[in-house]
């Protein structure tokens, strides 16, 4: 909204650096951050004296629940990141059919995950909301998202085409669009339910969404920039530029959701947070030209995610044709396989953190490898 004080820059010169997407990026993760650090005490206060505390079950957490008093830290601190990503991206980010799409999947999933944090936390249901309302959702989710692009001639086409790491070239110039359901569908619901799995210790989780959001900020900006993207060979995609001021305002609220999610975590980001997260950087990923990259970029999250489908298909398989299930991880996601190797949870998320920040540095070498 502020971008267009850039016009008046005859009146007060300096007005001019409002048109600077750069500058603006930079001022939507300051507002993201301070709206973060002003909403943060107030909301943990309110969510404490609700009493929407994590509950855990001994079955399911083991020792590892005993080993760290988190039984009364209030979750659903998503919704602080929501509300920092929020209004720091209507404040700065110029409207558009790009920053539309994605600030509308991210409230629709929020919507989603704190319906489930609520089910979890005040009606005692374990499950949250069912298996079968989630797919629902997350299938009207994608149903909207393609609809409005799809509907618009400046992203019709071009959100149709399929890019890969270290090809210069669209590999598919027309997806056809039951195919491209599918996989914005898969990526929303894969990535949400990945950072989800990976939300298991204080800080772990949003300290790699940070640098996941700081890498799609700067491939927005270039594939904005016409310029850039043919000087890197990839796809110029007019008007995504601006989603890098919505990833600097992630950026920003990553920042200081963290300052009360590091150990001990004075909360939790919860479903309501991480399913919103997931496919907040999911459909950006899409929207830049850039979804196979998240992959990399994501390596943290792939790889917890995968931990899980490893560690409960091998148990079957095993269980099946050997009587007994084994296990290849001590405990998964992997995160919890490191905690019961003995490393303190610091450790663990610390050097996740390294991971991501080494899994970001090579996505963003594919923009050059071609």
């Amino acid at each position: 909204m502020l971008s267009y004080l850039a016009q008046y820059d005859r009146i007060f010169g300096p007005l001019r650096i409002l048109g600077y997407r750069s500058t603006r990026t930079l001022l939507g993760a300051g507002t993201a951050a301070f709206i973060g650090f002003v909403v943060g005490p107030w909301l943990i206060r309110r969510l404490r004296q609700l009493k929407f505390g994590q509950h855990y079950d001994d079955d399911r957490t083991g020792d590892l629940a005993t080993r760290f008093d988190k039984k009364n830290t209030p979750t659903m601190g998503g919704l602080l990141i929501f509300i920092s990503v929020l209004g720091s991206s209507f404040l700065w980010a110029a409207p558009n059919i790009w920053v539309f799409v994605a600030l509308l999947v991210y409230t629709m999933l929020t919507a989603v995950g704190f319906r489930d944090d609520y089910l979890k936390v005040v009606r005692r249901s374990r499950n949250g909301i069912s298996s079968g309302a989630k797919i629902f959702w997350q299938t009207v989710t994608t149903l909207a998202a393609l609809g409005i692009l799809l509907s618009y001639p400046e992203s019709s086409e071009k959100i149709r085409e399929l890019w890969v790491p270290f090809v210069k070239h669209p590999v598919v110039a027309s997806l056809p669009i039951p195919a491209l359901f599918i996989f914005v569908y898969l990526w929303l619901v894969g990535f949400s339910n990945a950072i989800n799995l990976t939300d298991g210790l204080d800080g772990l989780a949003i300290g790699c969404a940070i640098t996941v959001a700081l890498v799609y900020a700067i491939m927005a900006y270039v594939a904005g920039n016409v310029r850039y993207a043919e000087y890197l060979l990839i796809s110029y995609v007019p008007g995504t530029d601006e989603l890098a001021v919505v990833c600097g305002a992630l950026v920003g609220a990553g920042i200081a959701f963290l300052w009360y999610n590091s150990h001990p975590a004075e909360v939790f980001m919860g479903d309501t947070g991480s399913l919103a997260l997931g496919g907040l950087l999911g459909i950006i990923a899409f929207m830049v030209q850039q979804p196979l990259t998240l992959i990399i970029v994501g390596g943290v999250f792939v790889w917890e995610a995968a931990s899980v489908l490893i560690q409960v298909g091998y148990f079957k398989f095993t269980r099946h044709y050997r009587g007994v299930g084994q296990r290849v991880f001590l405990m998964a996601p992997i995160h919890h396989h490191f905690q019961k190797r003995g490393w303190p949870e610091t450790k663990v998320v610390l050097r996740f953190w390294v991971l991501s920040l080494i899994c970001a540095l090579v996505g963003l070498g594919t923009l050059k490898i071609r």
